[in-house]
This record gives C-alpha cells, structure tokens and sequence, in this order.
C-alpha cells in the first residue's frame, strides 16, 4: 500500500504480486477495495498486480470543489504507472474504468501493453446505448437535488440491479455512499467521445468482455467497440455489469499478452 502525488492530486494505491504491470482500473461508485480478493490472487500469479483509487475516491484525494472528466483520469493512469515504473501495462478497466483505459490508450500508446475491457461505458459511441445513459443522468441529478446521499444508491440499482445493490452488506454500500459526490461529478464531466476511427487506432491486444445480465446499452456500445478496434475479440459472460477480472477468459488472454 502506498500514495503517490500526481497531476495535483494524492492517490491511493496497492500492489500484488511480481513481474509485468498490470493496472486494475475501477468504475463509477467504487475503489481499488471492489476487485474480488480471488480475482486478484490469481492475476497476481501472472504479474505485477496494480490497484489505486482514482481521484476522488474513497481513499485517494477529492479536491473540493471537485470537478473531473475522463481525459484527467487518463491522465492520472499515466502520471501513475510511470510514477511506479509500471510500463506499458497490461490495463483493466471495468465501466468508467474502461472509458479511462481507452482514453490512455489513445493519449499514451507507449504505456499499453494490452487492454482487457469489462463492458466500457462508451455510451456516446451508440445512439440507443448514449440515450440511455442520459435518462441515468437526470435520474442521478434527481437524487442529487433530493439528497446527495442517494446518488449511489439511485446509481448502482439502475445499472447493477435492486438485487445486487441489496446483495451488498451494509459497509460496502456505505462505501459507495461515501463517494456519491465523485459519482455526481462523473456524470456532470464530458464523458470519452471517441468515434470509430478514434477506436481504430488502438493497436495493441483488446479483450472485451459483455455481461450477460447488463443493461442492454453495454452490450451495444461493446459490439459497436469490438467492430471498430482491430486487434480485439469479445466474450460473453454471466453475470451483469460488475464483471470479474478473475474469468477465465480473462486470466488467459491475459497469460498470451504476458507469454506465461
């Protein structure tokens, strides 16, 4: 566990394992602290394990007032990795993690290894998938206006499920609770805009990977990602839209890149 100060900002961070990079970057609502512990045991086995809370947070610094887009996180992603001498990075973004993995990619090529992409929420890439997305974002700015609290709570149940947000013990909803102000902030910044051509420019080895129970706007947006995105393939997987890094699916594609 560890701190590192990047682009103005304090971020929490931690590292399993020895070897080649790898870099967990989390969705909206959530930290380094959501990744399953066996999920990342077993990707430790394959490498350098990192995860870090970004910028506001839970334990990483959210400045006040707080205002952000996807562009600073990629930017802080990285500030990080050559902070920790990480590249290129094998990079795993789940949701708004994944938006933040594009965005690397496109910003800084040379500190990519690979991309393994757990249903990247590049809802501006479909028109069905994008106006989806803005009801989510009244539903969100509805909450705010009643009580700032219930953000993550309206948040999580619209993408996740009433049964998975109840599925959660108390001090993990809490956690989410506690960073509604970061979520608020993430749907009022641009979100990733990267068209077709932006998405042909990657060249690096891409693992999409769609959940079987999401709502169908990631299904589209990955689809729409798969066919743009030349060295890429997807799969499919049960589950909704909190997918694990620890599939199996996941875990070779991710041995290939590293050669183990």
């Amino acid at each position: 566990m560890g701190e590192v100060h990047v682009n103005g900002v304090r971020l929490y961070y931690e590292e399993h394992g020895q070897g080649d990079p790898i870099v967990c970057i989390h969705g909206t609502s959530s930290s380094a602290m959501v990744w399953r512990p066996a999920a990342i045991e077993e990707l430790s086995g394959l490498g350098r394990v990192i995860l870090y809370d970004r910028r506001g947070c839970t334990r990483s610094e959210r400045p006040d007032p707080y205002e952000t887009n996807v562009v600073q996180h990629a930017e802080d992603a990285a500030a990080l990795l050559q902070a920790l001498h990480a590249v290129p990075s094998v990079v795993i973004g789940r949701s708004y993690g994944g938006e933040t993995a594009i965005e690397l990619a496109l910003r800084h090529p040379g500190r990519v290894r690979a991309l393994v992409l757990l249903e990247a929420a590049l809802l501006t890439l479909d028109g069905e998938a994008l106006a989806w997305a803005e009801e989510l974002r009244a539903a969100v700015e509805e909450a705010a206006a009643r009580d700032v609290s219930s953000v993550a709570e309206t948040f999580l149940r619209q993408v996740l499920g009433d049964a998975q947000w109840e599925s959660f013990p108390d001090p993990v909803q809490q956690k989410f609770v506690a960073n509604s102000p970061a979520i608020l902030a993430e749907f009022r910044g641009p979100w990733l805009e990267a068209t077709e051509a932006d998405l042909a420019r990657i060249d690096v080895p891409t693992l999409l990977v769609a959940g079987e129970g999401s709502p169908p706007a990631f299904r589209r947006v990955t689809e729409r990602m798969a066919a743009a995105i030349p060295n890429s393939r997807t799969i499919l997987v049960g589950g909704g839209h909190f997918i694990d890094p620890g599939e199996p699916d996941v875990l070779t594609f991710v041995a290939q890149v590293l050669g183990r």
